[in-house]
């Protein structure tokens, strides 16, 4: 049975009501009383989950108060439990994404890791596909993010509440993440609201003010997560050059089409990461 989905455009829902709802839910239907990471799977990154260990419960996201169905191609509408290994630890992956873009609001786009914060998590890992402003890292490769430039013009952060972002993305879980691989690259990510893709006037400027990577998610959750208290990771995986870099025309086909001949690799990366977190 799917769950009445609260009007979180409503100002007089209290977003963190739903988030705790929600982890309610996830909790009764995974049988896990609090999880340790969170997991948000953009574009390419599905099979990282399968690797993290068993899949002890999986659910549709629909049927968690606050998450609507993936109105993306590529990404998956479902929420699961997964046992991490030996550890002990349990991760929730969260295949169901809300952007900005639908129009549902910034607070569904922050629910996913309200929720996470709510269900126990102490870390989460955000992932997405991107685009390159630098020629040298072409479709495939995976970028650490060290900071955003947040281009959306909103924020996740309601009223006289100051957040510090200063350190957001986490020195000590990008070390880990160096441990797993040494040749990992570290960049700025830039997110502008989209769905279009940027103009190569957009790309430019985004260059000049420091950006590496082009996106339409991540920086609206990382401020989320923050200001909930969770320990944040962002890993981009360039799925194409950005307009006027590469000299080709666009389309979210190529976003998918990169995102499957990676998997395997990005895939196992995330995965060992993870695993090193919970330890």
């Amino acid at each position: 049975m799917t769950a009445r989905a609260p009007d979180l455009s409503d100002p007089a829902t209290d977003p963190l009501d739903v988030a705790r709802a929600a982890a309610a839910v996830v909790a009764e239907r995974t049988g896990a009383e609090r999880h340790d990471v969170a997991l948000v799977l953009g574009s390419g990154w599905a099979a990282g989950a399968d690797l993290l260990g068993e899949t002890v419960a999986e659910l549709p996201a629909p049927e968690v108060p606050g998450f609507p169905p993936p109105a993306v191609e590529g990404h998956v509408g479902t929420i699961r439990s997964i046992a991490v290994g030996d550890s002990g630890a349990r991760a929730l992956v969260l295949g169901s994404r809300t952007h900005l873009y639908e129009g549902k609001g910034v607070r569904a786009v922050a629910h996913g890791v309200r929720t996470a914060a709510a269900a126990g998590c102490r870390f989460v890992v955000l992932t997405n596909g991107c685009g390159s402003l630098r020629p040298e890292w072409t479709p495939g490769t995976a970028v650490l993010i060290r900071d955003h430039l947040n281009l959306t013009a909103t924020s996740p952060v309601e009223g006289a509440t100051f957040v510090d972002l200063t350190d957001l993305y986490s020195a000590r879980l990008r070390g880990l993440a160096h441990g797993v691989d040494g040749d990992l690259p570290e960049g700025v990510y830039v997110q502008f609201r989209g769905p279009h893709y940027e103009t190569p006037a957009e790309v430019a400027m985004a260059r000049v003010l420091g950006g590496d990577l082009v996106g339409m998610s991540t920086t609206l959750e990382a401020i989320a997560a923050r200001q909930a208290g969770l320990e944040v990771l962002g890993i981009s995986l360039v799925t194409n050059l950005a307009a006027g870099v590469g000299g080709q025309p666009l389309s979210h086909q190529e976003v998918i089409d990169a995102g499957r001949q990676a998997a395997p690799r990005i895939g196992a990366l995330l995965a060992d990461v993870v695993r090193e977190a919970v330890r």
